[in-house]
């Protein structure tokens, strides 16, 4: 069986050299790559062309719904199911139900943003072509990586490996699926 081609790793030193290298890489209109550093890099986002997340609305959904649940839940039982009157206090407030719709707004925020990131970043993702590359270990010490996918509609193996030579991409690999 023979492995696939997936795509080019190349290599860079600098945080400096990496976010140059991924503006030419975005200008040259490629669309299915990514860029691995060890931390986060200044501007990277920006060199990259990536637009603003959907987790955050993932978040506010999951607060109002958990806010609406736990005013819910309290004037269900208090109003509707089981109707006490204790003191001459209403059957129902909103300030009795802060408690339990505070509670419940922070637990489905962090319920959704947790299944959103998920969602939208394809996690769990247990295996990528790039963890076979033979340098990839730097990645989690000093070095930076641009890998572009074959399957980008702009990719073409002489072509790509011209353009990251260009920008200063170092030890330049194929990498197998």
């Amino acid at each position: 069986m023979s492995a696939q081609h997936y795509g080019l790793i190349a290599m860079f030193d600098t945080p400096t050299e990496i976010v140059r290298a991924a503006e030419a890489v975005r200008d040259a209109g490629y669309q299915s790559w990514d860029v691995i550093t060890p931390f986060p890099v200044h501007g990277m986002d920006r060199a990259m062309g990536v637009r603003r997340s959907f987790v955050p609305r993932f978040s506010l959904a999951g607060g109002i719904i958990g806010f609406i649940t736990g005013m819910t839940l309290v004037w269900w039982a208090d109003a509707w199911n089981f109707k006490l009157t204790v003191g001459g206090k209403p059957l129902f407030s909103p300030l009795f139900a802060f408690p339990i719709s505070y509670e419940l707004t922070i637990l489905f925020t962090a319920f959704a943003t947790i299944i959103g990131m998920f969602l939208l970043n394809g996690l769990p993702m247990h295996y990528h072509a790039v963890m076979k590359q033979a340098n990839f270990k730097r990645a989690t010490d000093d070095r930076f990586f641009v890998v572009i996918e074959a399957r980008d509609p702009q990719y073409d193996p002489a072509a790509t490996k011209a353009l990251l030579e260009s920008v200063g991409g170092r030890e330049i690999a194929e990498l197998e699926d």
